[in-house]
């Protein structure tokens, strides 16, 4: 598993300064992909438990609303341990932040049916479409991908919008 970044003030990925990691590696790789240095699963750093300490202590500040994970894909069969690593000790500690992820896949295909998306408060899903790209539009990218309200779909057991 590896890592592309780690962004220690995020105003672009979530409401709030937050903490944001860009696991690195995805197969999708969408035309107009707004980080296609995150493509290659052998490039950047490796991904420890130094680096998970890391983002913790980031984490930890005051002035941090919370925690974005995103990539590349961290939901990638190669990324998701990764994920889950991130997102269960960031609950355990930080249960009045929120965290936040982006992926490729859908909810209802296929995030919804792994255990660590029981971690987030939201999720963007969807691949970019190019051809649905509006700049305009908050969290996410083109207009096929959605903003999910994570606990309250896996309440309702439907996808709900974030309001």
């Amino acid at each position: 598993m590896r890592y592309n970044k780690i962004r220690k003030m995020d105003i672009s990925n979530g409401p709030g300064v937050r903490v944001s990691i860009f696991l690195q590696g995805c197969a999708f790789h969408c035309e107009g992909c707004f980080n296609p240095e995150t493509w290659d699963f052998e490039a950047g750093e490796e991904f420890t438990e130094e680096t998970v300490d890391e983002v913790m202590e980031l984490c930890g500040k005051s002035h941090i609303k919370g925690l974005s994970i995103l990539g590349g894909e961290p939901m990638h069969p190669s990324n998701i341990k990764a994920t889950e690593m991130l997102a269960k000790r960031f609950k355990k500690m930080y249960p009045d932040k929120n965290l936040w992820g982006w992926s490729g896949y859908t909810f209802e295909d296929y995030l919804s049916k792994q255990d660590v998306i029981k971690y987030f408060d939201v999720i963007v899903d969807g691949q970019f479409d190019i051809k649905l790209r509006n700049p305009k539009l908050e969290w996410k990218g083109s207009e096929n991908q959605r903003v999910i309200d994570v606990q309250k779909s896996l309440k309702n057991g439907k996808v709900e919008i974030l309001e």
